[in-house]
């Protein structure tokens, strides 16, 4: 990521700019500290700064992370989309834990990305300003930092949690970072429990403005009975990772710009990439208000850009779930669609843990793709063909780990989906702009979007038109989506709509 000039970024420091927050990083000579550009501590001089576009570049230049401004709790944003495919992949995989454990290593990574280990650091390098390795031990670090001051979890489970191979390199690491242990940076004031079972709670940025309201509308239409629940607590829902069951609960705190997430999950080493899905689920890495100033560019769309202020693409919690979803709301309500997958849950879904949900309602976690591969028949009131097109698609998932990757052009994406029976072009669309955060996916021909459209331009649209009408969208036609599903909400009211 190339930073703005050396005069820019000082200016955004001096005046504590909020939009340069997850951007940039400042790492200062004089104290051997790197901060964020918000930092309440006193602007240091121009000589004895350095600019960094990462957290990982400024802790490989030799910085530690500052505890006042804690780096740790800036805002993820997905400053790297566009620039590197590849770069892309890497993150989420690393996210994943490609990098942690003893076994792990670049060359595996590189080698699951299809290219050499020079080659990728060469791309983390360009695109980042540090090597795979200094950007997986950043975000170990950073997170179990943020475990640190926002939990009472014993530091064992920490070093676990955050992926560290053993605790004596945990310990070894903020000494030599903080030059204290990990636990001389807690804080008495810590006031989540210990237990797993309760709840680990964290809280999670994002830049605003965020139209809570709206993402609780969208996931309250759609919530699957006995595997979400969306009430005045917020988004509660079960989760099921390599054969362990838990939940989540999500809450708004609009106060501190940020979204409070309680994880209850048998192991914590999974707390990283639940996270992760968090952060995709509520769309947190968006730069908002970029994305609303260019849509804003459309003087017919501005007004309705305008209503909303801060509309998020809601991602999905599993993307074979999401596929799942969109192959039931085929051609049905979005009411439909969800009794569907009701009826598919009961049938095939896995009993969850009560140990570790809050709500006796929550019952069920989502069928795996393994499960429906190979159950017959799939008991669930719908035609043969669409029936079909699930099994298509669980096998299809089993079959190729990455088919719900995000590599290559969003073109090359809608293809790969496509090979598979029974899932059309709207469907393809769909799953690329929930599932693979594809932020210039646009199913064109969906009846909401088109009656979204006609209520924005006041006159009747086709699915050529549109297409044609979007290209000045590009590359966020998935926030405009959203704009125009919101216009035609009120013509769509006891109508169809295939927005699922």
């Amino acid at each position: 990521m190339e930073l703005p000039e050396r005069e820019t970024c000082y200016r955004a420091l001096q005046s504590r700019d909020p939009r340069f927050d997850g951007l940039l990083y400042v790492g200062v000579t004089s104290t051997g500290i790197y901060c964020r550009p918000v930092c309440p501590a006193r602007t240091p001089k121009l000589e004895n700064c350095r600019f960094f576009g990462s957290a990982a570049a400024g802790q490989e230049a030799g910085f530690r992370p500052c505890l006042r401004c804690r780096p740790e709790t800036a805002l993820d944003l997905a400053s790297w989309r566009g620039t590197s495919n590849t770069v892309s992949r890497a993150l989420a995989l690393i996210t994943d834990g490609a990098l942690d454990g003893y076994d792990a290593s670049v060359e595996a990574l590189a080698e699951r990305l299809g290219i050499g280990e020079r080659h990728l650091r060469r791309l983390f390098v360009q695109h980042l300003g540090a090597s795979p390795i200094a950007v997986a031990q950043t975000r170990r670090v950073l997170f179990a930092k943020q475990l640190i001051h926002e939990t009472k979890l014993p530091m064992t489970e920490v070093a676990l949690a955050a992926g560290f191979g053993s605790i004596r390199r945990f310990n070894e690491i903020f000494l030599k970072l903080f030059r204290r242990p990990p636990s001389g940076l807690r804080r008495k004031a810590s006031a989540n429990s210990a237990s797993s079972a309760a709840g680990v709670t964290l809280r999670l940025r994002y830049r605003p403005p965020y139209s809570w309201d709206s993402m609780l509308g969208f996931l309250r239409a759609r919530a699957i009975p006995g595997v979400e629940i969306v009430d005045n607590r917020g988004y509660l829902r079960t989760i099921g990772i390599d054969g362990f069951t838990g939940s989540i609960q999500v809450t708004h705190l609009p106060e501190r710009q940020s979204l409070c997430v309680t994880v209850r999950f048998p192991r914590l080493q999974y707390l990283p990439a639940i996270i992760s899905r968090v952060r995709r689920l509520f769309d947190l890495g968006a730069d908002i208000e970029t994305i609303d100033a260019h849509l804003s560019l459309d003087p017919r769309l501005a007004p309705f850009v305008a209503q909303r202020p801060g509309l998020r693409a809601p991602g999905g919690w599993d993307a074979f779930e999401l596929g799942v979803r969109a192959i039931l709301g085929q051609q049905v309500t979005v009411s439909a669609a969800r009794r569907l997958a009701g009826q598919l849950v009961a049938s095939h879904g896995e009993t969850v843990s009560h140990d570790f949900v809050s709500d006796p309602r929550l019952t069920y976690v989502f069928p795996e793709a393994e499960c429906l591969a190979v159950v017959e028949p799939i008991d669930i009131g719908m035609p043969a063909a669409r029936r079909s097109a699930l099994k298509e698609l669980a096998a299809a998932a089993v079959a190729d780990p990455n088919l719900f990757r995000s590599f290559g052009t969003i073109e090359e994406a809608i293809a790969r989906l496509r090979k598979i029976r029974g899932v059309g072009e709207w469907t393809a669309q769909y799953i690329a702009l929930r599932a693979l955060r594809e932020t210039d996916a646009f199913p064109a021909a969906d009846i909401g979007l088109l009656r979204g459209a006609e209520v924005v331009d006041g006159a009747k649209s086709t699915v050529k038109n549109l297409l044609l009408r979007s290209e000045s969208w590009r590359p966020w036609r998935a926030y405009a989506a959203q704009h125009l599903w919101a216009a035609g909400a009120t013509a769509t009211s006891g109508s169809r709509s295939t927005y699922v």
